[in-house]
């Protein structure tokens, strides 16, 4: 994008800016007769309101307790930047500017401080700097930092126009409709389309500060993107061996910031150092390898960083939908065809989207409306729709289009209410495997609630297509899963906690139980049974050989196949009783979910937490396995049964001396070969694709309920 095009856009955004502030004001009196120029400058020594010792603020203008401009976010920084100017329309001067500073957090905001400046103070056409102390009644801190910024006061001249676009009122009209199209293709397109994907393995430290003395971690972040590596033991040396993808935006000047972190027994936790490097001065399309030095701190980072251009994102209109184009269909589904499977291994397959329209949705505003907007997430990728304001039946008719890194990922539709200034208000949500979308064929779709175990009130309509490589999905099935970002802590959840409970019980009673059944059989409590036993286990060690074992798991394979596909088994009866808990559990793990003020009851409940976790992964762990012979996904059970058939050949004809030593060559070279590879377990990474029984229940597609739910009102401002 070239400087004046970037700078156009920019003048674009400032607009649009204005038009917000200008529309929140809609209510108020005009004429109006004053314009008031805000440069927000920057804060200093901000309070801390996050655990790892710092804060993600930003400031909210308001006037008569409206929200007039809202700043973006600065992440994980006391001093922030945000060089940020708006324009406001104001009707007269006999009252404040209110000027407040949150910490962001992903589903609520951390109060930081605020400050007033009297209109009246302002002089007429003159610029004054302001460097406002902020206070909070309620806070035993008695510095709270200080915002700087610079204030206008100008008589505004002619009339302040509204432009048309801000006007929520004449929804009906075509040309009102028309226009916000175009604002929808200018901006909200602008923000969300990545044309780039840049890949980062993290290798390795060295020399660490403190590195031998506590656990450390590193955090990365690019623009308001960020992930966390895992923990690894005490060593001045650590080796993590981990990717992170991140979104390229080539218009965006966005730095890599990295972060090194220790962990001390205590949990409490203390940056060591930072490193920076600039995205845009690396070459793309080839793989750079950088040593980083800490700044301030010895120590460097040793990682891997490749920028390639990424395709296949898009948000159109349904009448240039790419898969529609016959010409276009063709290009895509030549790309993905059998004889190019070896050929750009990472492009798996392309997901179009058509989001038309959802109905009867839950009313979120007082006056029995909502404002809704769809999210779509697909991995880490993620787009947005329009609003369509004051509407329970939206009408939205956009197509999205994401590339496919994994066939086994899950798309998952959000539908929100927009609440202004406030986070948005959940309204329903539906998660879609891609395995089981019907290519071509609208579906109505219920909405669940955020657990995705009951229904919600609503339903949307989508028409899904997917084409993807089949050997190329194969070949990634193998591979560890893509990380997501960094998300927020878990909470503790009772209800969480016993399903877990539930679940490993259930698990290890189906293993005591066949102990038992083997164990009665050498007591002889029923004669024909042991006698049974007995004849099968002398013929079993007499004639098996070790190719046969790969065999017996396909003959269970096919046992389970024939169970399936005659109705005798149903898959989801199992998981639909597992999740049949009281519903009145909800409201007391809402309680769980406040904050603590004793550092005691955080330990317990990081303790409780990390129970509940492990628990979760052993039942996931088995009911994978399960799940796997159950034939749940057919794409994984037909890839495991060939893996099992190459296993028997290769087992009937070579011997194991042989296969052991080709196994321990390639693991003993493999560091030598690649230097920078990343370890990884195959069968670990293909059982992370086959769903567990609570994912089971949270993909299952729901019926369209005539029932509604009753009409939610929004919460109170405090």
């Amino acid at each position: 994008m070239d400087f004046d095009s970037s700078l156009s856009s920019q003048n674009f955004d400032g607009q649009m800016a204005l038009e917000e502030a200008n529309d929140c004001l809609s209510d108020l009196p005009s004429p109006f007769a004053y314009l008031l120029t805000i440069h927000l400058k920057e804060g200093r020594n901000l309070v801390i309101r996050d655990r790892c010792g710092t804060s993600d603020p930003y400031v909210k203008f308001k006037l008569n307790g409206k929200t007039l401009y809202k700043s973006k976010v600065v992440y994980k920084n006391l001093n922030p930047v945000w060089d940020e100017t708006v324009v406001l329309p104001i009707q007269t001067l006999d009252q404040k500017l209110w000027i407040k500073v949150y910490d962001r957090d992903l589903t609520s905001s951390d109060f930081m401080g605020s400050a007033s400046v009297a209109l009246t103070e302002l002089e007429l056409n003159r610029t004054t700097e302001q460097v406002l102390k902020l206070e909070d009644p309620n806070s035993l801190e008695d510095d709270m930092g200080v915002i700087v910024l610079n204030l206008s006061l100008a008589v505004k001249q002619g009339d302040f126009k509204r432009n048309r676009w801000s006007s929520r009122k004449k929804r009906t009209s075509s040309k009102t409709s028309f226009t916000r199209n175009v604002r929808l293709s200018e901006s909200l397109r602008k923000n969300q389309l990545w044309n780039g994907l840049v890949t980062i393995t993290l290798l390795e430290g060295k020399n660490m500060p403190r590195g031998g003395l506590a656990e450390i971690f590193i955090l990365l972040k690019l623009g308001d993107q960020r992930y966390k590596s895992k923990t690894l033991c005490k060593s001045a040396n650590p080796q993590w061996r981990e990717q992170f993808d991140f979104h390229y935006f080539s218009d965006r000047k966005d730095m890599l910031d990295i972060e090194v972190w220790r962990k001390d027994n205590k949990k409490h936790e203390e940056l060591l150092g930072t490193c920076h490097v600039d995205i845009t001065a690396l070459p793309t399309k080839q793989t750079n390898c950088l040593e980083l030095p800490l700044e301030k701190h010895p120590g460097s980072l040793l990682m891997l960083i490749a920028v390639a251009p990424c395709t296949g994102v898009s948000i159109s209109d349904l009448c240039v939908c790419p898969l529609g184009d016959p010409n276009e269909r063709q290009q895509i589904s030549q790309r993905y065809c059998i004889k190019n499977s070896f050929r750009d291994i990472k492009d798996i397959g392309f997901l179009q989207v058509k989001v038309l329209k959802a109905v009867d949705l839950m009313a979120a505003d007082f006056s029995g409306k909502s404002d809704p907007f769809c999210v779509l997430e697909l991995g880490n990728d993620m787009l947005q729709t329009h609003t369509v304001y004051k509407n329970l039946n939206p009408e939205w008719n956009k197509v999205f289009t994401f590339p496919i890194k994994d066939i086994h990922d899950v798309l998952e539709v959000t539908v929100f209410d927009e609440d202004g200034d406030k986070p948005p208000d959940f309204l329903g949500k539906v998660a879609i495997p891609l395995l089981s979308i019907r290519n071509g064929k609208q579906s109505c779709y219920t909405l669940k609630n955020k657990d995705l175990e009951r229904a919600s009130k609503g339903a949307i309509y989508l028409e899904l297509d997917v084409l993807f490589n089949p050997i190329k999905a194969s070949i990634r099935t193998f591979k560890p899963r893509e990380k997501r970002f960094t998300e927020e802590n878990r909470k503790f959840s009772k209800k969480i906690l016993s399903r877990n409970v539930d679940r490993v019980k259930k698990i290890t009673m189906a293993i005591w139980n066949t102990i038992q059944f083997l164990w009665s059989c050498f007591l002889w409590e029923s004669t024909v049974k042991s006698l049974i036993a007995f004849v099968v286990f002398v013929v079993t060690v007499w004639t098996v050989e070790l190719y046969m074992v790969p065999l017996a798991l396909l003959v269970l394979f096919a046992y389970n196949f024939s169970l399936v596909t005659t109705g005798k088994v149903n898959n989801a009866q199992d998981a639909q009783e597992l999740m049949g808990l009281d519903e009145d559990e909800d409201e007391d793990d809402k309680e769980s979910e406040k904050k603590g003020l004793i550092e005691r009851i955080h330990m317990v409940q990081e303790i409780i937490i990390a129970v509940q976790s492990i628990l979760e992964e052993i039942a996931s762990f088995g009911e994978r396995i399960k799940n796997t012979f159950n034939w749940t996904v057919p794409f994984l059970s037909v890839l495991a049964c060939l893996v099992l058939a190459a296993a028997t050949v290769i087992l009937y004809f070579i011997p194991l001396r042989y296969i052991v030593l080709i196994w321990g060559i390639n693991k003993f070279t493999k560091r030598l070969r690649n230097p920078y590879a990343i370890d990884n377990n195959e069968l670990l990474d293909f059982l992370s694709r086959v769903p567990s029984d609570v994912q089971k229940v949270q993909h299952a597609e729901l019926k369209p309920s005539s029932s509604s739910s009753p009409i939610r009102k929004k919460r109170s401002a405090l």
